[in-house]
């Protein structure tokens, strides 16, 4: 550089000829002519691509396999290595592995997508899942994050979720509106089958009941995403990763189940709401309360975030769901019911009436009884009193054995029914409840069912207090006549006389 910029200053500032700075410099004429005319070096030049005699009569084959790669699976696309062997295999093609590499990332840089960045006003939302590994109980567990994020104010919500699933998503939204304080007025999501039932045009969708109840109950505007361009909601594409590394680096050891995991996901989300993003005039928290007053507010009402299904009862009085059996009360057996699945908890319903609560397992493949559904059936049954699956490990208090040997010995076989019978007292009663009757029945010397459910009874029943009129003042203004007695007492003069 400082011979090019000397010969320059000479020949342009000092008047050297340039037939003298050829022979001052040993250059030839060309060369001078060139450092003239370029302040700097303009370094090597290749005014034609180099000829590729054993790839160029090949190429067309690689870029269509290139171009169908478009539609494949993307964990199934070719690599530069697989089409070199195709070439060589299919094609006889004979050159090296490096050239068609050099040929598939050229190939690649012209043909990569360009986006256009988007513009957030206040009051969007996108919502995604992903995973991350956390040590659960003492055990490697995969949990399923949900994420919402709002770009404007890149504030970002996390939950953690033993699975990805229709309640999980329907909870994962209810904490993050209570997390934000209002509900955004537009939500853009992926395709996800929660969601979306059928995809029926380029941007029109079918959405999952589950999901309509959601948008109805919240009134926000759902935007979904073309398939397979989820650059549009790329704001939490990029914010599920920042809170993987981020709230879950080390990864995180959790004693408590997933309620104490998300606690401190919620701490470590407020914690967040510090920071002053890149290129943003203010905090998140201050950019997040110019975005509240745009939010819709909450619902009066708390929504159900729960999955609702229709089931069969079979002949065990089990419902299956999720993988999973539960029981109802025999009364119910061979009937449809409706299932109510939250996070937390399994209803099962029939009708208007609650027919049994659960609670909600991940596992698979589980069966959860209630011995107090078995009851009544055993009633007509007693001998498999001992045989029943339901009431394996059922621990009671040791005044159910002192009862139900005082029974047998009195009654015999009958008194194993009315053993059950008393136990069917559970139905209306709780085990304390229903302990301390028993209790008081082996004090008083009685074995009989209907005694423990009389001094059930007797001991549910409160004493009528006197009727006060303090905190009800509009009621002291009341003047009640004295009620006139002298049509019964002549009345009862008569009957006396």
């Amino acid at each position: 550089m400082e011979t090019w910029a000397e010969i320059r200053r000479r020949v342009l500032v000092d008047g050297l000829s340039k037939r003298a700075a050829c022979r001052a410099y040993d250059l030839h004429w060309d060369t001078l002519t060139k450092i003239l005319e370029h302040p700097e070096p303009p370094g090597y030049r290749r005014t034609a691509p180099r000829p590729r005699p054993k790839l160029d009569p090949f190429l067309g084959v690689l870029h269509q396999i290139l171009e169908d790669d478009r539609k494949a699976p993307r964990k199934q696309r070719h690599t530069a290595r697989r089409i070199f062997e195709r070439l060589r295999d299919e094609h006889g093609y004979t050159g090296g592995l490096t050239i068609v590499k050099q040929a598939v990332a050229a190939w690649r840089t012209r043909s990569a997508e360009v986006f256009v960045p988007l513009a957030h006003p206040p009051g969007e939302a996108q919502v995604d899942f992903g995973t991350a590994e956390v040590l659960l109980e003492g055990q490697p567990t995969t949990v399923a994050l949900f994420v919402m994020t709002l770009p404007y104010s890149d504030a970002i919500f996390v939950c953690a979720f033993p699975r990805e699933c229709t309640e999980a998503f329907l909870e994962g939204h209810v904490r993050a509106f209570a997390f934000f304080g209002g509900v955004p007025r537009r939500i853009s999501y992926d395709n996800s089958r929660i969601a979306v039932a059928r995809i029926t045009g380029s941007r029109s969708r079918k959405v999952t009941d589950a999901f309509f109840r959601l948008k109805s109950h919240h009134l926000f505007e759902s935007h979904f995403c073309l398939v397979r361009r989820p650059n549009e909601k790329g704001h939490v594409e990029t914010l599920i990763g920042f809170a993987r590394r981020s709230f879950l680096v080390p990864v995180p050891v959790v004693h408590g189940g997933f309620e104490a995991l998300n606690a401190d996901l919620r701490r470590r989300c407020r914690e967040d709401l510090a920071r002053r993003p890149w290129g943003k005039p203010a905090s998140k928290a201050g950019l997040l309360a110019e975005e509240q007053p745009v939010l819709l507010p909450l619902p009066g009402e708390s929504f159900v975030a729960a999955r609702v299904e229709s089931r069969w009862v079979d002949s065990l009085s089990l419902v299956s769901f999720d993988a999973n059996q539960y029981s109802v009360p025999t009364e119910f057996a061979h009937h449809h019911v409706t299932v109510v699945a939250s996070v937390d908890s399994v209803r099962i319903v029939a009708g208007d009436r609650v027919a049994a609560v659960h609670a909600r397992c991940w596992d698979r493949e589980r069966v959860f009884y209630d011995p107090v559904h078995y009851l009544a059936v055993l009633e007509r049954k007693p001998g498999a009193l001992d045989f029943a699956a339901p009431l394996q490990g059922w621990e009671l208090p040791v005044c159910f054995g002192v009862l139900r040997r005082r029974l047998e010995a009195e009654f015999g076989g009958p008194g194993t029914r009315q053993f059950i019978k008393i136990l069917r007292l559970l139905e209306g009663a709780s085990p304390g409840e229903l302990t301390r009757a028993v209790e008081r029945a082996l004090e008083l010397g009685t074995a009989d069912a209907d005694a423990v459910r009389l001094i059930l009874e007797h001991r549910r029943e409160q004493p009528v207090g006197l009727f006060c009129l303090d905190g009800r003042p509009h009621l002291k203004a009341v003047a009640v006549p004295r009620p006139d007695l002298s049509a019964y007492t002549s009345l009862a003069a008569g009957v006396a006389s």
